[in-house]
């Protein structure tokens, strides 16, 4: 055609053109546009109820902001080709006569023709869109259209869960199909999960190369890792950026949950034969519980705002941060006290482990399931021991949730005082850190405890092993004349604590050692100013300019610092 164009002159002129032309990502194959026959559903009629049903409240879409992708899509919608050219699928229900070119639609398999009675008829080849199936499923998988008990008791369900991705594709199709078919919305609560990505926020493929086999990955480092990683790192509807190194900590977590139930299955093995003498409760004891209940709450409030991530990184700072660090370091010195008193300290345990698995279960499930086995018998095997108040349970699965009960009146009062125990754990942890004392000296400590003063006095035993204070050479005070000379001075709550230099560390030793760090720092501050002092602020790229002057003004700040401690020695 274009050589008949230019031998008649109707030609302009002759260029270059490159076209876009697409391909098959599998085969390399030109993939062409083909104009053909299809099916459509006309989607104006059928949109408009799908909008009121959220409009209306009958479902809520969370988070909320996705509302307005809904809308969006549905107020602008198109007629929906539903046929499809595949080799598996549900057919479309249409046959094609051979003798006069009619269609029949029918539910049952025709045997001739509706219009002209002809046999010579043949089903259509389509399938329907995976969509279409997809969006039937609510209420075709029980029974519909008969009125089945499934569909009675289970129709329609509470809650839709599904990627933000496919909103439109899936989920605003079950609820059309849904009111068309059964003039009922399919659900009330629709919550979107993010998607998964690598550790750089890259969506995963096959072309890049990034992607993790889950299976792989839960032959490494376990099912409930996974699942918690999952779980605990996203937030509804925003994308959750996985990397191996984050599962493995979370292995981590399901081998500290599963060593802190054995130390409480010895725990109750070791005390079940005391006596009950009536031991009253610790103050270690009142607040552990204070805190359960308090994560109780908090973890229920979360669950109904579908912050589902935020509670499992709540029970996790519970879990590991204050029932392991904190209860069970003291429930150990407790342990070997009169029998009363490990007796009272294992049930503790034993309560707390308890309701602690049943909290975590829905996030990490075997490794609880299989735990809480564990502690079932071991308290079952204890003479009068620990048993939830309605009782055990056949399984964790089936067990009942903890009761967010109100906080009891004595919570406040134990929550405070030991609060304040804590931070003087904490604050005298960081002095021996930071005057690298070690950690099997005992060290002396004279604490200005003022109306608390009975308070510690009380608590002292366990104040001393987790602060590794010499008892025999620390003093509580209500008041003090004149601070000691030659000590480091702490603030915390309104008490003083000052912790004597002399028997803390080796005095000459120490100086030498700073002395020995201040060099190096000096010589790297040194190495740094000259570095860019010269063509290389200049030349090398921006941000890792910004790199080398931040590290700079961090050598700084260390060197501020070692010369500080030189000049107290």
């Amino acid at each position: 055609m274009w050589s008949d164009m230019e031998a008649a002159g109707l030609t302009i002129k002759t260029e270059t053109y490159t076209m876009q032309v697409p391909r098959s990502q599998r085969g390399g194959e030109i993939v062409e546009p083909m104009i053909s026959t299809q099916w459509f559903v006309r989607m104006k009629p059928l949109a408009e109820p799908a909008m009121q049903a959220v409009r209306r409240g009958d479902i809520k879409i969370v988070p909320e902001r996705f509302t307005k992708v809904y809308f969006n899509w549905l107020e602008n919608i198109r007629d929906w080709c539903i046929s499809r050219q595949l080799w598996w699928g549900h057919r479309i229900p249409a046959w094609h006569c051979r003798a006069c070119g009619e269609i029949t639609v029918a539910r049952e398999d025709p045997d001739r023709c509706r219009q002209c009675g002809s046999t010579e008829i043949e089903q259509d080849p389509d399938v329907l869109d995976t969509w279409f199936s997809s969006g039937l499923w609510p209420f075709s998988t029980l029974g519909w259209p008969d009125e089945t008990p499934d569909l009675k008791k289970f129709y329609p369900t509470s809650m839709m869960e599904t990627g933000y991705d496919i909103l439109f594709f899936w989920v605003a199709r079950m609820i059309i199909m849904g009111l068309e078919f059964t003039g009922r919305v399919p659900f009330h609560t629709i919550y979107l999960h993010g998607l998964i990505r690598d550790e750089f926020g890259r969506k995963m493929s096959k072309t890049l190369g990034n992607f993790i086999d889950p299976l792989d990955v839960m032959d490494e480092f376990g099912t409930d890792a996974l699942r918690f990683t999952l779980l605990t790192g996203s937030t509804p509807g925003s994308d959750l950026n996985v990397s191996l190194q984050r599962v493995e900590a979370n292995r981590n977590f399901a081998n500290k949950l599963w060593n802190a139930g054995r130390l409480v299955l010895s725990a109750i093995s070791r005390a079940s034969d005391a006596q009950d003498t009536g031991a009253s409760p610790t103050l270690a004891d009142r607040w552990i519980r204070a805190r359960l209940g308090g994560v109780g709450r908090d973890v229920e409030r979360l669950f109904a705002g579908h912050q589902y991530g935020e509670a499992g990184r709540l029970i996790y700072d519970f879990f590991w941060g204050e029932f392991a660090d904190w209860y069970l370091e003291i429930a150990k010195l407790q342990l070997a006290g009169d029998g009363g008193r490990a007796r009272h300290t294992a049930m503790t345990m034993a309560e707390v482990l308890d309701q602690s698995l049943r909290l975590l279960h829905p996030f990490t499930p075997f490794v609880t399931e299989e735990l809480w086995g564990h502690l079932k018998i071991a308290c079952q095997a204890a003479p009068g021991g620990y048993a939830p108040e309605d009782g055990w349970e056949e399984a964790l699965i089936v067990a009942r949730w903890p009761d967010p009960s109100p906080p009891a009146g004595q919570e406040a009062e134990a929550l405070q005082d030991f609060g304040l125990l804590m931070e003087i754990v904490r604050s005298v942890r960081n002095i021996r850190s930071e005057r690298s004392v070690e950690p099997s000296r005992q060290i002396a400590a004279v604490i200005v405890a003022g109306r608390k003063r009975e308070l510690l006095e009380t608590e002292f035993h366990w104040l001393a092993s987790l602060a590794r204070l010499d008892p025999a050479a620390t003093r509580i005070e209500i008041v003090l004349d004149s601070p000691p000379v030659d000590a480091i001075p702490l603030v915390v709550g309104g008490m003083e604590i000052y912790l004597p230099l002399a028997g803390m560390f080796d005095v000459d030793a120490e100086r030498a050692r700073l002395a020995k760090e201040l060099a190096e720092v000096e010589g790297q501050v040194s190495r740094l100013q000259s570095l860019l002092g010269g063509p290389f602020s200049t030349r090398a790229p921006a941000d890792v300019v910004q790199k080398e002057r931040s590290r700079l003004d961090a050598l700084h700040e260390a060197k501020r610092k070692l010369e500080a401690q030189l000049s107290a020695l």
